[in-house]
């Protein structure tokens, strides 16, 4: 069903803290020309487990940006995601004198797969270790996954809808949808998006238990999908914030419209099962398509879910060519977070920055890592490639069953 003119969700800000850069233009810079910063993983604590890659972020300082009060009760998650929230509505040029006219008019949507696991493991060990007396009061919220919707909303005094996306990875790409729908609705702006913090020894013990997980211990080897020598995925922390707002109020604060969020469906198909999530993901496709108005042979480039597990890979692959029939083997595919990690949650979001920075730059960024690909896709690998994009296809799976697909429209492209 189509929205009014003046309602369609319009992408006007961006705002990144990731392992590649901890800031938009740090990020599109290492991610159109395939940087890999995947690393040995060195948080404290963690030098002894079976996880020995990941996408690590080693030059942040949340204190430069946030105020004391805040930190103190939040979790490293949270300090992203707020940092984020911050460089997205620059970007957007929504400023203090902006948002305190009409703050329910602006509201915020996260989705989190791990939560606070650094700052409860911590609470928990001073608990168990000293007594009750020495748990802090923020240890009831500030692990949970609504922390950084209610702290975001709760520092910049937005009173608009506010909300929580649980389902799974997949979720990052369902808070945007989510943000969309409400704007449509009615509502002026949404920040919306998902950071994750998932390197703690605690979070890390908790995913050893996914067979997905890869356990290799060279970076340039660690995660590489769609190859013969896929092994899995590493994961990642970080993120990425968008301001999706009425096209109308966009244009009249004069504020950039970057992207359109055209469509977007999901569905469910079970856990690790992959073969399954072909057909899924293809029918998720198909909706999105189907609700953004766009024909198949009409997506310029596939941001793929790129899990990295054979069975996995395939399905992907597969579900892409049933959704987009010849034109899925021709469309050009990139998984630029190959050279990131896949940040659970926050994946789907990066990519879906990634894909509205390609269209702005007309450049599809690479694959890092990743050479000998033996599945029927147009996999960019090696260095970037100039191309027309207009309109940008996201995908997303989760390991509890979660498939997503997300239809970006370029800015100057209605």
């Amino acid at each position: 069903m189509s929205e009014p003119h003046d309602r369609r969700a319009a992408v006007t800000g961006i705002g990144v803290v990731a392992p590649n850069g901890t800031s938009t233009d740090t990020f599109w810079k290492a991610t159109q020309e395939g940087v890999s910063v995947l690393g040995r993983v060195t948080r404290e604590g963690c030098e002894h487990l079976p996880l020995k890659v990941a996408g690590e972020i080693r030059a942040f300082d949340p204190a430069a940006t946030i105020e004391e009060r805040f930190l103190v009760q939040t979790d490293r998650f949270t300090h992203f995601a707020m940092a984020a929230a911050d460089l997205a509505l620059e970007d957007a040029r929504l400023g203090p004198a902006d948002t305190s006219e009409d703050p329910y008019a602006i509201g915020v949507v996260t989705a989190a797969g791990s939560g606070g696991g650094e700052f409860g493991q911590r609470e928990l060990q001073r608990l168990w270790g000293k007594g009750s007396r020495f748990v802090g009061p923020y240890q009831s919220i500030a692990w949970f996954y609504a922390a950084s919707t209610g702290q975001i909303s709760i520092r910049r005094k937005f009173k608009g809808p506010c909300s929580v996306v649980a389902s799974d990875e997949a979720g990052g790409l369902d808070a945007l949808a989510h943000a969309a729908r409400a704007v449509r609705r009615g509502t002026d702006v949404i920040v919306a998006g998902s950071t994750e913090a998932p390197l703690a020894p605690y979070s890390v013990v908790c995913q050893l238990g996914y067979e997905e997980l890869s356990q290799v211990a060279d970076p340039s080897r660690a995660y590489r999908p769609f190859t013969p020598a896929a092994c899995g995925f590493v994961p990642a922390e970080g993120g990425a914030m968008l301001v999706v707002e009425a096209e109308s109020a966009a244009r009249e604060r004069g504020a950039d419209v970057r992207a359109y969020v055209a469509g977007h469906a999901a569905t469910f198909t079970g856990a690790s099962r992959w073969a399954a999530s072909r057909q899924g993901l293809a029918h998720a496709i198909g909706q999105a398509l189907a609700e953004a108005g766009c024909a198949p042979e009409e997506v310029d480039v596939v941001f793929a879910d790129a899990l990295g597990v054979p069975e996995a890979d395939r399905a992907e692959a597969l579900a892409i060519a049933d959704a987009l029939g010849s034109h899925g083997t021709r469309v050009p595919v990139t998984a630029p977070k190959t050279g990131t990690g896949r940040g659970y949650c926050a994946a789907p979001v990066l990519d879906t920055a990634a894909a509205v920075l390609a269209m702005e730059h007309g450049l599809v960024p690479p694959t890092p890592n990743v050479v000998d690909v033996c599945h029927d896709l147009d996999l960019v690998t090696g260095r970037a490639r100039v191309a027309e994009l207009r309109t940008a296809l996201v995908l997303s799976r989760g390991l509890m069953g979660s498939n997503s697909a997300l239809v970006l429209r370029h800015g100057a492209a209605e």
